[in-house]
């Protein structure tokens, strides 16, 4: 099986690290389906915004973990992963669109369990740690303790294998800021933390 993939260079070097029997192809901007006929499914992990999906009708894994398919107007054969660093590395890979045997037959070659979830912003592994992350960042305003403590605490005390500061620096804080900004605008527990802003703020300077 061939796929395609426009990635960073630490997404591409997830997928290609998983041990299946598939002929990774490392596409480039500009990017053009049709310049890949033999293609049997495609991975678009890096922002290309001026992507036509209509060009093909093959399964298009698509890394849009805040923005949804209906917002997209995306047709059936796009479908939503979380591929922030690290989550492709997972075992379960949540899937957002619709299951069909051929898309189900590409992830099985990926040695991959899909969890098919409902297309909103953040499915649900990212959308809980962008919560735990905020979260500490309201702790580490309120002097609760500093980055470090706080990471040290939380892998003692619920064996997560990072720290939300940890998280944070591998997810990248701007990809956590908006997606808890868009989960804001309908739910109110999502507000980003004063502490978060700034730092965003900061690292923006």
């Amino acid at each position: 099986m061939i796929a395609v993939v426009l990635a960073q260079e630490q997404q591409w070097d997830d997928l290609i690290n998983i041990q299946a029997d598939i002929q990774w192809i490392r596409a480039t901007l500009p990017f053009s389906f049709s310049a890949y006929k033999d293609a049997a499914a495609f991975f678009i992990l890096q922002p290309a915004e001026l992507i036509d999906y209509s060009q093909t009708n093959r399964p298009v894994f698509l890394n849009s973990v805040t923005v949804t398919l209906k917002e997209m107007h995306a047709p059936e054969n796009i479908l939503r992963i979380n591929g922030w660093p690290g989550f492709l590395q997972r075992p379960l890979w949540e899937i957002a669109g619709h299951m069909t045997a051929e898309t189900s037959g590409i992830i099985k070659k990926l040695n991959r369990v899909p969890v098919i979830t409902a297309d909103e912003p953040g499915l649900v592994a990212a959308r809980i740690i962008a919560m735990i992350i905020n979260e500490a960042f309201f702790a580490l305003g309120d002097e609760v303790s500093d980055k470090a403590a706080i990471d040290t605490a939380m892998k003692l005390g619920t064996n997560y294998p990072f720290g939300p500061f940890e998280w944070a620096a591998k997810i990248g804080l701007q990809n956590i800021y908006t997606l808890l900004l868009k989960l804001s605008t309908v739910d109110k527990r999502y507000v980003p933390a004063p502490a978060l802003e700034k730092e965003i703020y900061l690292t923006s300077q």
